[in-house]
C-alpha cells in the first residue's frame, strides 16, 4: 500500500518572532570578509554543517549541480594567491585614477590569511542531457549552485564564520591548480575563518566605492519600468 501524499507534506507555520528575527539578522549582517579572518582552524563539525546548509538549496530539476573542494593546505592556498595577485594586477590598471588607488588600497587577503578555502563548482551534466525546468535556460544549474553558496554563507553568519568570495583569477589558473575538469563550472572560491569583528555595513560601501541603491528604484509593478 502507498503512503497517502498527505503523509509527505508537513504544516508551513510561519517561525516564532525570534526565530524569524534571526534569519532576518544573518541576512542583514552577513558581509564579504576580506582581511578580518582568524587564524584558529575551523572545527571539521562546523564545517560539515556549512556543507550541509549549502547542500540544502534549491536546485532546478533537483540535479544538485554542485561540488564543494575543501582547501586546508597552505601551499595549495599560497598557488591560488598567487594567480589571484596576477589577476588583481590586471584588475587594478583597469581603473583610472582615484578609483585605481582606491582599488589597490582595498586589502584583498582572505586566501592567505582564512584558514580555509572551498571552491564551489557546478557540473553541467549531473541531471543529464535533458533536466527538468533547464530546458529553456541552460544557466539554471549555474543559478542553482549560486543558491547553495548564498545558503552556506547564512549558515556561517550564524555560527561566526567569515566568509569571503574571491573572484579575481584566470579560470585556467585554478582549474589547473585542483584538476577540475573542462566541462565542470567554477562558481567560487570561498574564504572561511572565524572572525571576531564585522563591519557595520558593507566594506565597498564605507569605504566609498559603491552605496547601496535605494530599494524602491528597483522595484517595478507589472511591467519593466512602471513604479509601483
Amino acid at each position: 500500500m502507498h503512503p497517502s501524499p498527505k503523509d509527505d507534506l508537513v504544516h508551513a507555520q510561519p517561525f516564532s518572532p525570534a526565530e524569524r528575527a534571526a534569519v532576518y539578522r544573518a541576512i542583514e549582517t552577513r558581509r564579504d570578509v576580506r582581511d578580518q579572518f582568524l587564524p584558529e582552524p575551523l572545527p571539521e563539525d562546523l564545517l560539515e554543517r556549512l556543507l550541509g546548509a549549502a547542500h540544502l538549496a534549491p536546485s532546478v530539476g533537483f540535479m544538485q549541480p554542485w561540488n564543494f573542494i575543501v582547501i586546508r593546505d597552505p601551499a595549495v592556498r599560497a598557488q591560488a594567491h598567487r594567480a589571484f595577485e596576477r589577476a588583481n594586477e590586471e584588475a587594478a590598471v583597469m581603473f583610472a585614477g582615484e578609483r585605481q588607488s582606491l582599488y589597490r588600497s582595498l586589502k584583498l587577503e582572505g586566501i592567505r590569511k582564512a584558514p580555509v578555502s572551498i571552491c564551489v563548482t557546478c557540473d553541467p551534466d549531473r541531471g543529464g542531457a535533458v533536466v527538468l525546468g533547464r530546458t529553456h535556460n541552460p544557466r539554471m544549474d549555474v543559478y542553482s549552485t549560486v543558491c547553495a553558496v548564498q545558503n552556506l554563507w547564512l549558515a556561517a553568519r550564524a555560527e561566526g564564520v567569515g566568509v569571503g568570495w574571491v573572484s579575481i583569477f584566470h579560470d585556467a589558473d585554478i582549474r589547473a591548480l585542483l584538476g577540475i575538469p573542462e566541462r565542470v563550472e567554477i562558481v567560487a572560491w570561498l574564504c572561511l575563518g572565524f572572525v571576531d569583528q564585522l563591519y557595520r555595513e558593507p566594506e565597498l560601501a564605507l569605504k566609498g566605492w559603491r552605496q547601496r541603491l535605494p530599494l524602491e528604484e528597483l522595484v517595478y509593478a507589472e511591467r519593466w519600468g512602471k513604479p509601483r
